[in-house]
């Protein structure tokens, strides 16, 4: 073997494991040692291979931000959390921020993010941390103005499914943190990225078996949205002038039909415009044509291609499928055979056995490609998305190192936010920094949900709460 070996004991200690558990690595050909007596030799460079691409071993954190050699110093200064694989960042740097601190606890995030950029500050919990501790991670002393705060709180909380408690969730205590931390950091402007189910999330829940007649009508916190107002309350109180709306990622050059709620917030008070397109679904404004799943993927060689496998029961259905076809498109007697029970359920169940088409963007990635009721499969070959397709999807670059398991990278790839929505942001953020005034496109329509922006999305929960309100006035 070549290179520096080392022995068990080393090895555990690079990988945070026992000295037993690297024997067994050893033993079951997980890990590539040669066996000399009775002790076991193990490559360095094997040892940090199986560190990489396992969750073994543990990303510290970098509490201090060390600057490249020969980097510029006049570029506008971002701060970004909940970073992921940090897609959202890309944009950001490409726009011409400057990202010079990451904050995630995700173990395979954060070694995806010191392998990428090592040289930036990065931190674990956000509630470990005060606004002093991150100014001093950032290299930010009390002066240095903070251009920009990003970050996409936990988004389970408020996601369509389950039981959407909002701020009652653990999780929803995070984002009451973040938003705490924006107020005591005070940066020129701070962009919040979540769930289309932000936007129907409650302050507090109500069980639906309390509600209806008999019961007192549902209060604001209650309300559908009444977590996003709460936000809304508490930013605005700050002085912050607050915009956002619903957004499908495709219509910023992402091969990705993807919707995600942008909150932009600006400290002069004043409402940024909203971001400006790039694409349109049918050439709106004379913009180019949504990219599409076959530009996306191009050149990618054909034999390179890391992927999990579809079971053998559902290959079968797979065969008789073509580019853009789903379950539907089976005869009928064969939708039953291959759906069982899910053929009598409700909804329109367009996750089942899905092929993408070549001439479409991508419907939305998931973190698992292969699962049953939300399969991404290729065009034409009989497999999920590869992690390649995930990233050119994404629009991360080919040399973009996501580390971790093959179930890791596909997570942290279906979660990121896609390149070219984070430029989007990164770009209407310049604009305003350098008082240019961006591209503005009327009626443009961002999204396929009515009542998406704050104008709108407003008017609509005031009205809902108005019930509430009549009975309070009725009541003095």
């Amino acid at each position: 073997m070549e290179g520096t070996l080392i022995d068990i004991k080393k090895a555990a200690s690079k990988l945070h494991l026992s000295p037993q558990q690297v024997r067994n690595l050893c033993r079951n050909g997980k890990l590539p040692a040669e066996k000399v007596g009775n002790s076991w030799i193990i490559n360095e460079t094997d040892v940090m291979n199986y560190y990489d691409s396992s969750n073994c071993g543990v990303a510290e954190d970098q509490l201090a931000y060390t600057p490249e050699s020969g980097e510029s110093y006049d570029r506008p200064i971002a701060l970004s959390f909940f970073s992921g694989a940090m897609g959202l960042d890309l944009g950001l740097e490409e726009a011409g921020f400057e990202v010079k601190l990451a904050c995630e606890t995700d173990n395979a995030c954060r070694k995806t993010i010191r392998k990428n950029r090592p040289n930036i500050a990065l931190l674990g919990d956000i509630m470990d941390y005060s606004a002093e501790r991150i100014r001093e991670a950032a290299g930010l002393d009390e002066e240095q103005e903070i251009d920009l705060i990003v970050g996409g709180p936990p988004c389970q909380a408020f996601s369509t499914a389950g039981k959407r408690k909002g701020f009652e969730d653990d999780r929803g205590n995070v984002f009451l943190t973040f938003l705490d931390r924006i107020i005591e950091l005070k940066p020129k402007f701070a962009v919040i990225e979540n769930v289309r189910g932000i936007l129907s999330a409650a302050l507090k829940h109500r069980p639906h078996n309390e509600r209806g007649p008999g019961y007192p009508p549902l209060t604001p916190d209650e309300e559908k949205g009444g977590a996003l107002m709460h936000i809304l309350n508490v930013l605005r109180k700050e002085g912050y002038g607050v915009s956002f709306n619903l957004y499908n990622s495709a219509n910023f050059g992402t091969p990705q039909k993807r919707e995600r709620v942008v909150i932009v917030c600006s400290i002069d008070g004043e409402q940024l415009p909203y971001l400006t397109p790039t694409n349109s679904e049918n050439r709106m404004y004379d913009l180019p044509k949504w990219r599409t799943f076959k530009e996306a993927v191009k050149n990618l060689h054909p034999d390179k291609h890391n992927h999990l496998n579809f079971p053998e029961k559902r290959l079968k259905y797979y065969k008789l499928l073509k580019p853009g076809q789903y379950w539907r498109n089976l005869p009928e007697d064969i939708q039953k055979e291959a759906l069982g029970a899910s053929y009598y359920a409700g909804g329109g169940k367009t996750g089942f056995l899905r092929r993408l088409g070549w001439d479409k963007p991508s419907p939305t990635l998931v973190t698992h490609p292969a699962m049953p009721a939300t399969d991404l499969a290729h065009p034409e070959d009989n497999r999920p998305l590869s992690i390649e397709e995930y990233k050119r999807i994404q629009e991360f670059p080919d040399n973009w190192i996501i580390e971790g398991s093959l179930i890791e990278q596909y997570k942290q790839v279906g979660n990121a936010v896609p390149r070219s929505l984070g430029k989007a942001i990164g770009t209407l953020i310049m604009s305003a920094i350098m008082n240019r005034e961006p591209a503005i496109y009327p009626n443009f329509p961002y999204s396929r949900y009515k009542d998406t922006n704050d104008k709108m999305w407003e008017q609509a929960y005031l009205k809902r709460c108005s019930k509430y309100t009549q009975q309070i006035l009725c009541a003095v």
